[in-house]
């Protein structure tokens, strides 16, 4: 029988078997992406996060017009486990809200790349070069579970 800490450490391996790390987005410490397209980026939780916070029940976001900074908090997110702050991985102007996640926040358990939260235009294209790739981002994930 394991002792906790094999509990642990074998929960957090399949949480990450289980997570996805899509390919072509950027990764930030803190557990968000940003999905670039031309001037423009789409920017919302991983994956990996809304697995480990389980149901998500509201999302708190910006307003259209508001700037983000880099490694700021511009939101939170809570789920029937707990609530975290959302930091975004670029700065940028906020050009677009996904308002369908204000009455179903559940659509980031569905598919959380698909359901960006909010569309900022960059400001600082340089930024995104502090930010992981997929597979750096996986072993990072893989290395927070020890």
């Amino acid at each position: 029988m394991p002792d906790r800490q094999g509990k642990k450490e074998l929960y957090f391996k399949i949480k990450i078997t289980m997570a996805k790390f899509e390919e072509g987005l950027y990764y930030s410490e803190s557990h968000e992406y940003v999905r670039v397209e031309g001037d423009f980026g789409y920017i919302g939780i991983s994956d990996f996060a809304q697995n480990a916070l389980g149901n998500v029940v509201y999302v708190d976001m910006p307003e259209v017009d508001d700037d983000v900074e880099a490694g700021e908090e511009f939101g939170a997110v809570e789920s029937v486990k707990a609530a975290s702050d959302l930091n975004s991985p670029v700065s940028g102007t906020v050009v677009e809200v996904n308002e369908a996640l204000e009455d179903t926040p559940e659509l980031i358990n569905k598919d959380a790349f698909a359901n960006w939260m909010i569309k900022v235009e960059l400001s600082d294209k340089a930024e995104l070069d502090n930010l992981m790739d997929a597979k750096a981002y996986e072993e990072f994930c893989k290395n927070q579970a020890h």
